[in-house]
Formats: structure tokens, C-alpha cells, sequence
């Protein structure tokens, strides 16, 4: 709290203080303070700072009496200490994979913001190492930290500069300009630079909520971050026929690949997250189809049983739909709250109970029912899982992509950035709807996304017109 009602009375002499009979009194909101000086100079000397501070329209802090630009001199808080005081207080709100994300940024920081002369400094590498694993992690603040990683947070609290030394806009820039340097020396992403830059905006600021500075420095210093790319390369955006092929390749690769050729359709089909289809579940599935051979129709394929007339040998599958309630990303067992390589949580960008309705095409339909009499589900009703029945790792599924993609493309296929990576199937699928005439708005709601991202990311990838277009400025050409 600070208030600038501050009044200071005129130096006094008490004739019962032999050692310090000078006095200067002074309140701040009503509250009155008084200090003791041996000599009238002395006195005179400490009143006149608190008349310039005054004067100067600085607050003043009640509890203590003096300005509050004093109280942050005299606050040693380095910037250590500051970093863990703010990853423990965001850490109970923050998904796991932003926890790792807020680590990774201030490790990057607060080795920037150490002494480097400082005897005894270890490696920038072990330093990195310690933070990361221990010093910023406050699930393994009560573990038994190794000497050597010990040793480097120990001498990482004596050598971190004060928080209040980031006042300077050269301080300031030195460590904005190193978030644009990879540990290799070459530059980082955009991405990453824009994502670093917001952490420490957002960890200055918590010290302005403290009272450690005054105001965020940030905003003082002329510093542009790298822009990062807003719109999809239309490179990536595979075809129908391609993506078909690409899945019938993963298919031929082996009964292990096959458990993902369904998880990839997912991505391309019915435009899934690929941490939203780790997590699709059978209970989230609406599978419906029509026997070819009887007639009978199914709402969901999965509890039809031969009759006496019929066995249903032969199936038409029809357009269906998933219900979408929440994703399973992977973020490391070091971030989440159980210990797990996997965070199971909400949908992105919606609330926690929230769900997402999908239609699907009868394709999409197919593969689905294909996976579940092939290889079955888990018992908590995943379709797709890892290796030894856990969560479906990035890992897993990106060897198999890879292998797919050399097996089903050309060589200039394989060098482009054509479906490169698995997310590439969701902006394929989201280009196709949108050059398919589906409204913005509907694809937007399948996606999850909001319109105006849809259009801004995927503007680059919508087709049509281009020919009459040509043809008049061939025209005007003449």
C-alpha cells in the first residue's frame, strides 16, 4: 500500500537524550514516525531527504514511514529468489505443459542475470541443469538435490543480480537480445524469442505487484521481438488422394503401425489436435452404419449382433460424430501434478467440463471400427495407446509418420515440407472445408478455433477466383 499524504515537522532537540537528542518527526497517512540523530547535521541531512521525496511526489509506504524508492534499495531480492516466488505462486493454476514452459524461459533468464566474474562460477550448462531439474521445479524443492547441482543453486543465491538492478534499460535489453540466441549460437525461433520475452514481461511485472520496482522496465526499452509467422505455409496442405495414400502406407508398415492409422485419420478427417485424439475415448464415438445386406440401420456399430436373418457381414458406414471432452498432452513427468508423462485436461481455449461436437465422414467412420476390431481399446476406452498400454507418445507416432512419408512420397515430396509433421493433417483438413465452401464459422467450431484466428491462419490456403482474376489482367494487358 502507498500513500503521498506525508507531513514533516521542523528538527527538534530533547534535552533528556544525551547520545542522540535530535529528533525529526514526520507522518505518512496519520501514522507518525519519529528517528533519532547525534547531531543536528545528521538530522538535518535525513529530513531533507524526506522533503525532496515529498516534493518529488513520491509515495511513501505507511507501514515503514519512508518513501518507497528507500524500501526497494534496501530490498535485497535477487532475481533467484524472485523467479521461484513467482513459479510457486503460478504453479497451482498452470497447465503442465506451461509450467515447463515458464522453467524453460526463466532458466534461460536467470543465467543471464548472474555475476559472471563471481569465483566459483559453475559450467552455464550445469547451471541450466539445476535450475531446470530442481532450483525452478517447486515439486522437487524437498527432494534430495545431487552435490553438484546443489553446489551451483548455492552458488547461484549468492552471485543473482537484485531484481531492483533491472531498473536500467541496458540491463533490460542485455537480456532481451540473449533470448534471441539458441545455446548453439545460432538464433532462435520467433516463436520461441516471443514466448521467453512474455515470461519475463509477466515476471517483472509480479515484482511491480511486490513493491520490488516501480514500474514494469520493459515498457522503457525500444525492443522489437522477431514476428512470428500468423498464417500456414500452404506447402504443408497434402490432398486427399496424398493423405490416403500417406495412410495406407502407415498401414503396411506393420500391425504396430497400424494402431496409429487411425489416430492419423483423426487428425486429417475430423480435424483433431493431435493431443485430442490421444485422448479420444469409445464412450466420445457415435459410430452409425447400414447393413447392405438387410437393411438395418445402426446409430452405433459397436453394439450390432448377427440376428436370425442376418449377420451384418457387410456394412455401409454413414456420417457420424465425435463428442469431444478433453485432450491428453504430454508434458513430462517433471510438470504435471501426479507424476505422469501425460496431463489429461480440458479442451483448449474452453472451459473444464466443456465438450466439442465433430461430424465425421464415413471414412473417418471405418477406420475407427477397423481399429477397435483389430486392435480393441483400453480399458478406460482410449482407442490409441503407447507401446506397453500407456498414453500414445509424440515419439511413437512421429517414427511412424516419418517412415510413412518415405514410403509413400516422391523425393521431392520428402525434401518439401509436405505434411512434414502429423499437425499438418489438421491444416490440411481445415483447407479442404474451407475451399470445400463450408462456412468460416462451421469450420471455426469443428476446429475450436475462434473465425478470426481461422481466417488470419489459414488465409493463405483458400482458394478460388484466381482465374478470372488472370483473365482480366490479361485483358488489361491486351
Amino acid at each position: 500500500m502507498k500513500s503521498y499524504e506525508v507531513q514533516i515537522w521542523e528538527i527538534a532537540k530533547r534535552a533528556d537524550r544525551k547520545a542522540r537528542p535530535w529528533r525529526v518527526r514526520w507522518a505518512v497517512s496519520g501514522q507518525r514516525f519519529e528517528d533519532m540523530f547525534r547531531t543536528k547535521a545528521l538530522a538535518h541531512s535525513f529530513r531533507a531527504e524526506l522533503v525532496q521525496a515529498a516534493n518529488a511526489g513520491e509515495p511513501f509506504d505507511p507501514a515503514t514511514g519512508r518513501p518507497v524508492s528507500e524500501a526497494r534499495t534496501k530490498n535485497p531480492t535477487t532475481w533467484y529468489a524472485h523467479s521461484r516466488a513467482y513459479v510457486e505462486m503460478k504453479w497451482p493454476r498452470a497447465a503442465a505443459k506451461t509450467r515447463r514452459s515458464i522453467v524453460e524461459a526463466l532458466t534461460s533468464i536467470t543465467v543471464t542475470l548472474s555475476r559472471p566474474a563471481k569465483r566459483g562460477r559453475p559450467t552455464d550448462a550445469l547451471l541450466r541443469e539445476a535450475l531446470y531439474l530442481y532450483g525452478l521445479n517447486p515439486r522437487r524443492w524437498s527432494d534430495e538435490i545431487p552435490p553438484d547441482h546443489a553446489a551451483a543453486l548455492a552458488w547461484l543465491e549468492t552471485a543473482s543480480l537484485p531484481v531492483v538492478e533491472l531498473d536500467s534499460p541496458a540491463m533490460v535489453r542485455r537480456v532481451l537480445d540473449s533470448l534471441c540466441v539458441r545455446l548453439d549460437g545460432k538464433p532462435a525461433a520467433a516463436s520461441t524469442v516471443q514466448r521467453k520475452r512474455a515470461t519475463f514481461y509477466n515476471v517483472l511485472g509480479y515484482a511491480v505487484e511486490l513493491g520490488l520496482i516501480a514500474s514494469n522496465p520493459v515498457d522503457r526499452v525500444q525492443w522489437t521481438a522477431p514476428e512470428v509467422a500468423q498464417s500456414i505455409d500452404r506447402r504443408v496442405v497434402a490432398n486427399p488422394a496424398q493423405v490416403a495414400t500417406l495412410l495406407e502406407a502407415v498401414k503396411s508398415l506393420g500391425k504396430r503401425a497400424d494402431k496409429v492409422t487411425a489416430f492419423f485419420g483423426c487428425l486429417y478427417y475430423a480435424g483433431m489436435r493431435p493431443s485430442e485424439a490421444a485422448d479420444l475415448r469409445r464412450e466420445d464415438c457415435d459410430l452409425a452404419g447400414r447393413c447392405a445386406d438387410c437393411g438395418a440401420d445402426f446409430d452405433d456399430l459397436a453394439a450390432v449382433k448377427p440376428s436370425r436373418s442376418c449377420d451384418h457381414e457387410k456394412i455401409e458406414y454413414r456420417w457420424s460424430r465425435l463428442v469431444l471432452a478433453g485432450t491428453s498432452p504430454r508434458a513430462g513427468s517433471h510438470w504435471t501434478d501426479d507424476g505422469g508423462s501425460h496431463e489429461r485436461r480440458g479442451l483448449k481455449h474452453r472451459g473444464r467440463a466443456e465438450t466439442r461436437t465433430v461430424p465425421i465422414p464415413p471414412r473417418l467412420v471405418e477406420l475407427l471400427c477397423v481399429h477397435v476390431e483389430n486392435h480393441g481399446v483400453g480399458p478406460d476406452g482410449r482407442f490409441f495407446r503407447g507401446l506397453h498400454g500407456g498414453p500414445l507418445s509424440e515419439s511413437v507416432y512421429d517414427r511412424w509418420w516419418k517412415l510413412a512419408r518415405e514410403k509413400a512420397l516422391t523425393e521431392s515430396q520428402i525434401a518439401s515440407p509436405l505434411v512434414r509433421r502429423p499437425y499438418d493433417l489438421r491444416h490440411a483438413a481445415a483447407s479442404l472445408w474451407l475451399n470445400a465452401g463450408v462456412p468460416p464459422t462451421e469450420v471455426a467450431r469443428r476446429l475450436g478455433h475462434g473465425v478470426a484466428v481461422l481466417l488470419r491462419v489459414y488465409a493463405n490456403c483458400i482458394d478460388g477466383g484466381d482465374d478470372t482474376m488472370n483473365d482480366k489482367i490479361g485483358e488489361a494487358l491486351g
